[in-house]
């Protein structure tokens, strides 16, 4: 039956699909085609050769009046799916409808005023195609499905994989350890062969001796001497077979040492090889968490109290990797976010951001935080020649220098809000203006270094019996102050000051290194892993507990006093803190896991601590969760591994 309502007909022309679509719309003026509205968003899902229905949400009751009295163009950017670029037209309207079950909600009907013949051509493509083919389609769905399947299943594939490299390397390291022990075993036995061998030799010779003054006697007392040559003779011959099977169980040992010695340097060659894929993995872990929207890196894994923060000192940590593997657009990504996105109070950055969309996790500014991504900074310009971001590095160092002009010392408070002064703050700013001064020449910098020092010198440095406070008035014991104290102004500087970073070494050894059983994820036995704690053992209730962070960045000062006693010419020296490096090291290889988020995909990376929720000593606990991996215990450990020092601009 025919019809006469001419809006109904209208409908008719349109052809109704199974999917919707993004449209942007604006309202022209009709007469000078300029734009009465901003752009705003719509959805199609009726479309004709001649025009589309037009579903519009939440419409402002000023353009709806617009709308219904025709007294507008609109410009429209049809988003359609497959295509690059938007659909360009211009369209009368044609009909509209208000919904009667969504205030707000309207539909138009839209004929085309002007649109290429191409982009009306492959909407009423699209049309048909989603008509004729929904078979294929579903095929494909099929397909897809099939295909999905099979990544999952590479991905399991792929996890167990990551997670098998992560068992190998420990069980090599668990086997090298036994092999050392057993040389150090049969050491201990030679050199007790070695001993009782000597001491049967001087025996000999002792009866010897006795022998020739018997002979010697007169003969009156010749049966008398023959019978006491006899039993020399005899206890010579005694002690001679004692004196060979000592030998034969030295030669013995020998080849037990021979065999032994070849079954660790195999484990060696192998555990170098499982040590290296097993970093190659720790740096894939970075990667995979970065996010691709803002360039950050959630800083714990696992942990839902801090879930999806990244904090800003991880952030330059993980800056500095993506540096130093030559990853330079990962590294300019992050760099984007702080320079052009996040938000600041005055020029410095508050202390943590949540990484998916950069907005700020933890409202405090503290100054340590900051320099360490002005550090990261100037270490991306030194490696790649642009000095575009150096700009940022100079704002935050010239709001931290702020800080310090308030202080007759030339220290730096913690931050703009609070009154106390950290060492650790203080050595990261005499890094940072060190790298500035190289950097830009500017003297400002180096007098803002030179009074830094000062203010160390005289409130935290000195005493032999504690050669390094934690802060202004803070005796406490902080074992990273020890070690970035190296990193941070070396060994040659210290000596200048009349420090000995000898002792600065051994006080950290002596008070902070603690061997603890830490039980793997998934593991039934628990494993011996020898680090350094936070804080003395005997100022904590907890009991010794290993931060993976702060044991490597123990290993970088300890290969950092290698290589100056090496250039001194002191081999031996240099060699003792190497092999101290490397237990650690060693130790460190011991406490990999393997990412327990599917994302993660089993790459290896480090937790924080061999404890969850741990009192640090200093003010904070360690993270929940015995899987969560560590952006900072991860990457200083693949620094470590490298022998590079984040405190150090080298040329």
């Amino acid at each position: 039956m025919a019809t006469n309502d001419p809006l109904e007909q209208e409908r008719r022309q349109y052809i109704r699909l199974d999917s919707v679509f993004p449209v942007q719309f604006q309202l022209l003026n009709p007469d000078t085609k300029e734009a009465v509205s901003a752009w705003l968003q719509g959805f199609t899902n009726n479309i004709s050769k001649g025009g589309i229905c037009l579903a519009i949400n939440n419409l402002d009751q000023a353009f709806a009046l617009l709308i219904k009295n025709r007294q507008v163009r609109i410009s429209l950017g049809i988003e359609m799916p497959f295509s690059r670029t938007p659909i360009a037209a211009v369209a009368q309207i044609a009909w509209v409808q208000a919904s009667a079950e969504q205030p707000g909600k309207y539909f138009i009907g839209l004929r085309y005023e002007n649109i290429s013949a191409e982009g009306s051509l492959q909407i009423i493509r699209y049309a048909r195609a989603k008509r004729l083919f929904v078979p294929l389609v579903l095929g494909v769905i099929i397909a897809l499905g099939a295909a999905f399947a099979v990544d999952s299943y590479i991905n399991v594939k792929l996890v167990k994989g990551n997670k098998a490299l992560v068992s190998q390397l420990v069980k090599i390291l668990q086997e090298s350890s036994v092999a050392k022990q057993k040389i150090k075993e049969i050491n201990k036995d030679r050199d007790d062969l070695q001993v009782r061998i000597e001491a049967l030799k001087a025996r000999i010779r002792t009866v010897e001796e006795d022998k020739a003054k018997l002979s010697e006697q007169t003969k009156l007392e010749e049966a008398n001497t023959m019978r006491r040559v006899a039993e020399l003779n005899a206890l010579i011959d005694t002690l001679s077979k004692e004196k060979t099977s000592a030998q034969e169980a030295l030669i013995s040992l020998q080849h037990k040492e021979n065999t032994v010695t070849e079954e660790l340097l195999n484990l060696d060659k192998r555990k170098a090889s499982l040590e290296r894929a097993n970093l190659d993995k720790m740096y894939q872990w970075l990667t995979i968490h970065q996010n691709p929207r803002t360039g950050l890196v959630m800083s714990f894994e696992g942990d839902s109290d801090i879930d999806n923060w990244a904090f800003i000192y991880d952030e330059s940590l993980a800056l500095q990797a993506y540096v130093n593997f030559s990853d330079f657009e990962r590294a300019k990504k992050m760099l984007e976010f702080f320079d052009k996105k996040a938000k600041r109070q005055n020029k410095l950055f508050f202390n943590a951001y949540y990484a998916d969309d950069g907005t700020p996790a933890e409202f405090i500014v503290h100054s340590g935080p900051n320099i360490w991504l002005g550090i990261a900074i100037v270490q991306y310009v030194k490696r790649t020649g642009d000095p575009g971001y150096l700009k940022l590095a100079e704002e935050i160092a010239q709001d931290v220098m702020q800080l310090q002009a308030q202080d007759p010392d030339g220290g730096i408070r913690g931050g703009p809000e609070v009154q106390w002064y950290a060492t650790e703050h203080n050595l990261d700013a005499y890094a940072f203006y060190d790298m500035l001064h190289k950097t830009t020449r500017n003297d400002a910098y180096a007098q803002a270094r030179d009074r830094v020092l000062n203010w160390l010198v005289k409130h935290t440095y000195g005493k032999t019996d504690l050669p390094i406070k934690r802060g202004k008035g803070d005796s406490t014991i902080a074992t990273d102050t020890y070690a970035w104290s190296i990193a941070a102004i070396g060994p040659a500087k210290l000596e200048e000051l009349g420090m000995n970073p000898d002792r600065i070494m051994e006080f950290a050894e002596e008070h902070c290194s603690v061997e603890v059983e830490y039980l793997r994820p998934g593991e039934a036995q628990p494993i011996k892993i020898k680090g350094f704690d936070f804080a003395p053992q005997v100022h904590v209730a907890r009991g010794g507990i290993v931060s993976s962070e702060w044991t490597a960045q123990m290993v970088i000062s300890f290969k950092i006093m290698a290589d100056f006693y090496h250039k001194k010419g002191m081999i031996a020296k240099s060699r003792a803190y190497l092999v101290k490096a490397d237990e650690y090291l060693a130790n460190l290889s011991n406490m990999i896991i393997s990412s327990p988020s599917p994302s993660g995909q089993g790459e290896s990376c480090l937790p924080y601590a061999t404890q969850e929720l741990a009192d640090t000593g200093h003010g904070w606990m360690t993270p929940r969760g015995n899987s969560t991996g560590s952006v900072s215990g991860t990457t200083y450990t693949i620094f470590a591994y490298y022998n590079y020092n984040p405190l150090e601009l080298k040329d």
